[in-house]
């Protein structure tokens, strides 16, 4: 796959493209190729590379969650460290993909200063964040590599899954934030957001957050 081919594509916003039959070799290029300053995101399975191009709001969506998410963190006093859209893949797998958001919790220590992920060494993220991701690309990824939690927002709901046996399982609950109905209510807050801006919306989001701790 040559350099020129990959630079004459054009990935509108809300469309996504697939390259087939790409090896390893290939998938390191492009990254290297599209750089870390993009807007777009990358799935990579089995040979089988996806290019996507989000939304306006699929990226004010992800932020708001994001947000959403730091602040139950800092309310629970629960230490992380948030690696944003980093790059996770393994060659033994033949697997990469970017979340849209992903944090370490209970392997934050090992993630402190770290400027990239190296799945050779470092542990995987424990909770990643996706906006209305559907293609089996993607979640094959996921799913291979063993992310233990994955917060899936599409089509106006937020979905949780949670790896058991190797498999995701629909989750009415998040493990990392037992205590909170999480689902309904980062989806009700960001309904809230569209008519009063994402200020007012977090403030809203920490009282709520407040009252559910007593």
């Amino acid at each position: 796959m040559g350099t020129l081919r990959l630079r004459q594509l054009v990935v509108q916003p809300g469309q996504r493209i697939q390259l087939q039959d790409v090896n390893w070799h290939e998938f390191e290029a492009i990254l290297d190729e599209l750089g870390d300053k993009r807007a777009c995101r990358i799935a990579y399975s089995d040979g089988v590379l996806e290019i996507r191009m989000p939304l306006l709001k699929h990226e004010k969506a992800k932020v708001l969650i994001g947000d959403m998410v730091k602040i139950l963190l800092e309310e629970l006093e629960l230490d992380n460290e948030c690696f944003g859209s980093s790059t996770s893949k393994r060659l033994d797998l033949a697997k990469g993909i970017e979340p849209d958001q992903c944090f370490y919790i209970e392997n934050h220590a090992a993630m402190i200063g770290k400027r990239r992920l190296d799945l050779t060494v470092d542990p995987l993220p424990d909770l990643a964040i996706e906006v209305d991701v559907t293609s089996k690309t993607g979640l094959d990824a996921y799913q291979a590599l063993e992310v233990a939690e994955l917060w899936r927002f599409e089509n106006g709901q937020l979905q949780i899954s949670v790896l058991q046996n190797g498999e995701y399982q629909d989750a009415e609950i998040s493990p990392h934030f037992p205590d909170f109905a999480i689902a309904p209510t980062i989806t009700r807050f960001l309904e809230q957001s569209q008519t009063e801006g994402r200020s007012q919306t977090l403030k809203a989001f920490r009282q709520w957050v407040r009252s559910q701790l007593g």
